[in-house]
């Protein structure tokens, strides 16, 4: 059995080589260059990122980035809402960063019932 750390590396390799039509893959590596999402499973639904406190369904997901159609980011979690709007897809993760929920550490192998609170 692959350990939850094999798991999130695999994610990362497969959606750092996506094509650019799957997902912009400069917000993938604007989220991969931070130590803190980098340890959180990723994927992808309708061209945006998502990221996870598990490796299972249904996950535990941090804010989230979606592009805005004028330009500029907007930064948004499900439980609060939007978190804010920034110019560039480097601030958009640094909020992310910025906004992970207290003792959120590296993904867990199981569901969103498996994180602790």
């Amino acid at each position: 059995m692959s350990s939850a750390s094999d798991m999130v590396a695999a994610g990362w390799l497969s959606i750092l080589a996506y094509d650019d039509e799957l997902i912009d893959s400069r917000a993938v590596r604007a989220a991969y260059a931070q130590p803190r999402l980098r340890e959180l499973f990723p994927s992808v639904s309708h061209g945006t990122l998502y990221l996870s406190r598990c490796t299972g369904y249904p996950g535990s997901f941090v804010p989230v980035v979606y592009r805005l159609v004028g330009g500029g980011f907007k930064v948004r979690a499900r439980s609060i809402g939007s978190l804010g709007e920034v110019d560039t897809v480097e601030e958009a993760y640094a909020l992310v960063v910025a906004n992970l929920p207290e003792g959120c550490g590296p993904a867990i192998i199981g569901t969103a019932d498996d994180v602790p609170s």
